[in-house]
């Protein structure tokens, strides 16, 4: 055994262990714990080939011109993926 195996065995035993927060101090919400907030990229983008992408101006759009595009968005990404589907099932 090398003197660098002594000393990070001597390290790992004198740091306390990580631990989870308790659950008081979790603050609460209704989502699933292993959620990412990615809002401020925008919506994800279904491409007709099957890759997804972004809209590049999120941030510098109007809150109107959001609603609008999400609304686009939330059809085609429905049809797309639909497609997707049914392409492959054949």
């Amino acid at each position: 055994m090398s003197s660098t195996d002594n000393t990070n065995d001597a390290n790992a035993k004198a740091s306390p262990p990580l631990g989870l927060p308790a659950p008081s101090d979790v603050p609460s919400s209704d989502e699933p714990n292993n959620v990412i907030k990615l809002d401020h990229l925008g919506p994800m983008i279904v491409n007709s080939d099957g890759t997804i992408s972004r809209i590049s101006n999120w941030q510098n759009m109007s809150e109107i011109e959001r609603e609008r595009s999400l609304r686009l968005l939330a059809k085609r990404n429905n049809a797309r993926m639909g497609a997707l589907r049914a392409g492959q099932t054949q």
